[in-house]
């Protein structure tokens, strides 16, 4: 389901959990103004951030994954306006760590040379 292929975006106010397919995809092409069936994954948070969706289009559908934390919350890293997140940084907060204070060393990449 998460793939480090597919590009993510974090909606960057909290959301209402009781949402689902048809109004989190309204949130996304109306609030967002991003293409819904782009194959991108799209990351909700709910106002206590201790609840997390996660919207995609998989080819033939969409799915969500939800995710409800029975301890602790969730960072939401988000800045008014800005809604790409990298996969590992939703990787991070999936698990909890706080992605302010982690420091990506610099890698390879074909994109650079190109």
């Amino acid at each position: 389901m998460l793939e480090r292929s597919r590009q993510y975006y974090l909606y960057d106010r909290p959301a209402d959990m009781r949402k689902s397919f048809h109004t989190l995809g309204a949130l996304v092409s109306e609030q967002m103004k991003l293409p819904l069936l782009s194959g991108a994954g799209f990351v909700f948070i709910n106002k206590s951030k201790t609840h997390l969706k996660l919207l995609m289009w998989e080819g033939d559908g969409f799915s969500i994954y939800f995710k409800r934390l029975e301890r602790g919350t969730f960072e939401h890293p988000a800045s008014a306006g800005h809604f790409e997140i990298s996969y590992e940084k939703l990787l991070l907060i999936l698990q909890g760590i706080e992605t302010k204070k982690v420091v990506k060393r610099k890698r390879f990449s074909v994109a650079e040379i190109q």
